[in-house]
């Protein structure tokens, strides 16, 4: 097992090495989240935000891999009755791996990869409720980019979450298709140096 894993630090390093360009930015925005699925009804969307670092590693002409590192602030609002909505707040480092090909001269990309998001906090109307929700949190997106000019662009992208929110046992696929999982529609402007 170490051997493979050396291996693939490896083949990465020389990958990323052998690239043609890097280049790093920064890149802040809006999140519109809320959770889907299991038994959460009458949710409504939580604005939120995210903020955090990124790189765009050029792998052959159009295509580049790009590795972010993001705190981002989700969560959704309930119904609550007669007391108004109670609003659940998530904080994550989200780390997304994302695969993304430039469809027009450098200046329109379309993304997609897979997501790891590590729980910072999670509240409920102030109250913590981290030990009722799982630490990590895995998620797919999928999103398109515009440049303005070669350092300045704007970002819209989705991440359905693939992983249940709480930390309920999930004994069969039912179990696992009917849980709740985080929902969240990101637009984003970043700078790249």
């Amino acid at each position: 097992m170490k051997k493979i894993i050396l291996t693939a630090i490896a083949v990465a390093a020389f990958s990323f090495a052998n690239a043609q360009q890097t280049r790093f930015g920064v890149k802040g925005g809006l999140n519109l989240s809320t959770v889907v699925g299991g038994d959460v009804d009458d949710t409504k969307t939580l604005v939120g935000f995210h903020v955090g670092g990124f790189a765009e590693i050029n792998i052959v002409e159009k295509f580049f891999i790009q590795p972010e590192l993001l705190f981002s602030a989700q969560g959704t609002k309930v119904d609550g009755g007669f007391g108004g909505d109670v609003d659940f707040k998530l904080n994550y480092l989200n780390i997304p791996v994302l695969a993304k090909y430039y469809i027009v001269d450098n200046k329109f990309s379309v993304e997609a990869g897979p997501q790891l998001g590590v729980l910072l906090s999670a509240k409920a109307e102030g109250e913590d409720i981290k030990d009722f929700t799982r630490s990590v949190d895995f998620g797919f997106n999928i999103g398109a980019g515009y440049n303005f000019t070669d350092n300045l662009a704007v970002g819209l992208r989705y991440t359905i979450g693939l992983s249940p929110l709480t930390d309920e046992d999930v004994d069969n696929t039912d179990d696992y298709y009917d849980s709740a999982k985080n929902s969240n529609l990101a637009l984003s402007l970043s700078y790249k140096f």
